[in-house]
């Protein structure tokens, strides 16, 4: 069975999601079955990741898919990956994220990403998501790309759900993909 997320991505690869789940069991059914239609579309698979999650996905990776298979699935360790400069500073995770896709880019592989968006504590400065998020939703467009970014839903206040709408031009929530309709283009955007 296609997914709507798939049915969007063969008509379009510039596509910026917003996920915000409620629980890991959720979550990893999501992400695999990100994974399972990136693999069977050819995709290279970009996955920011934490440890348990990772080592989650990997041992049910092992189940479904070859070697030949889960070779084209990329993981990027999330601790790494948003804290590369000792802080959340969208600015670093952006050029963190550039050279890890700038082999795709050269060589002209389609490639998918899956990022899970984690903080130590809703005390961060939540501008600096809504930040991030802009650059990402510009990246999207510029490298041409799917793209969908995870929250855990319960650590979300009310102001940063707010400004992830307007960040991302569609919404999964569970088995449903919507349009956000406070989504703001990024030519909007100042």
């Amino acid at each position: 069975m296609r997914t709507k997320m798939n049915q969007l991505l063969e008509s379009q690869r510039s596509v910026h999601v917003l996920y915000a789940f409620d629980g890991t069991e959720n979550y990893v059914r999501q992400l695999l079955n990100y994974i399972d239609e990136g693999i069977h579309a050819g995709d290279h698979i970009l996955i920011v990741e934490n440890e348990r999650v990772t080592f989650k996905i990997k041992q049910e990776m092992g189940k479904l898919y070859s070697e030949q298979q889960i070779k084209n699935v990329h993981f990027v360790n999330s601790l790494h990956f948003y804290w590369s400069s000792g802080s959340y500073h969208p600015p670093a995770i952006h050029e963190y994220f550039t050279k890890t896709v700038a082999p795709y880019i050269e060589n002209k592989l389609s490639f998918r990403s899956w990022a899970h968006v984690e903080w130590e504590s809703v005390k961060e400065p939540l501008f600096l998501i809504e930040d991030f998020e802009k650059i990402a939703d510009r990246a999207v467009n510029e490298f041409d790309f799917p793209l969908v970014c995870a929250y855990e839903k319960k650590k979300m206040p009310v102001h940063l759900t707010e400004s992830l709408m307007k960040t991302h031009p569609y919404v999964l929530m569970e088995d449903e993909l919507i349009a956000s309709p406070q989504y703001q283009s990024v030519s909007n955007q100042a």
